[in-house]
């Protein structure tokens, strides 16, 4: 990633959203309000990314968000569909703030999310993230929990396992993401891959363990987080954490039985085992 950071300004942050044609117009619209007009601390600025050509429906809706908007709104269209990595990529670059917060077209961040991961970023953190509460339809009607670990140290032994951030409650530092390259293509890994750069490049990192985002689970959710193809992205991201020496090579032989059997797995199976660790708070992967 080469965007310049050093113009840009300290006084708020950025919000960050990318958008593609699979996304509904109606829950894009939830979550803008959800994060600028529901917010006690509202962003300075919206990029929304639009990764390829969208349905003219989620193409009006952006033009409405734009036109009604309270904070100015910049949309970043990308040509054709590059995939999540570029997407945010090219948000970041366009991020006129120091901070800049992460937000999804489905889910919803409660009132008082960014005001508090605002106050630790202040005290010097360049990454917040926090817990979620999950839900299919009404977010009103909430599910499971994902409670992230919290503290340095915790987070980081947790990340030799499994990714220690839910990725759409992230707010960082642009200088920071810039500092490891930015996003980086993984598969669907792409933000555990952050993440790890990030706490081996020795940025101070946080979790909240409160849910401040409500997480859209959809109904093929589990079903997505398996096979082949997510099998070998997993046993490549072990290699890539040996390699650098982040897990022994006793911890990676583990995550590559275990997490490769977790990937294989029917999804009714990794339901169950992945609702079992969740309702018992333990942290969880995204």
């Amino acid at each position: 990633m080469s965007a310049d950071t050093t113009a840009r300004r300290s006084d708020g942050f950025s919000l960050l959203l990318p958008v593609y044609a699979g996304d509904r117009p109606e829950f894009l619209g939830a979550a803008f309000t959800s994060s600028v007009q529901d917010q006690t601390l509202p962003p300075a600025e919206a990029v929304i990314v639009q990764d390829g050509p969208v349905p003219e429906a989620l193409a009006a809706e952006l033009r409405r968000i734009a036109e009604s908007s309270p904070i100015p709104v910049q949309v970043v269209a990308l040509p054709e569909n590059r995939g999540l990595t570029e997407a945010l990529n090219a948000g970041l670059a366009a991020c006129g703030y120091e901070v800049v917060a992460r937000m999804d077209a489905d889910d919803v961040s409660v009132p008082e999310r960014f005001a508090r991961q605002w106050e630790l970023l202040g005290e010097g953190y360049d990454l917040v993230g926090t817990g979620m509460i999950e839900f299919e339809r009404d977010p009103d009607a909430p599910g499971a929990r994902r409670v992230p670990p919290v503290g340095q140290e915790r987070i980081r032994a947790h990340a030799r396992t499994h990714n220690p951030f839910n990725h759409p409650t992230m707010m960082y530092r642009a200088a920071a993401i810039a500092a490891i390259g930015g996003y980086q293509p993984f598969g669907k890994m792409e933000d555990y891959w952050l993440g790890i750069r990030l706490i081996a490049g020795g940025a101070r990192v946080e979790n909240i363990p409160d849910p401040l985002v409500k997480y859209r689970v959809g109904a093929g959710a589990f079903g997505r987080r398996g096979g082949w193809t997510e099998a070998r992205t997993e046993w490549r991201l072990q290699g890539e954490l040996k390699r650098m020496g982040f897990v022994t090579t006793g911890q990676y032989l583990r995550n590559v039985v275990m997490k490769g059997a977790y990937r294989l797995m029917p999804a009714w199976l990794k339901k169950i085992l992945f609702r079992g660790l969740v309702a018992g708070g333990l942290p969880s992967e995204r």
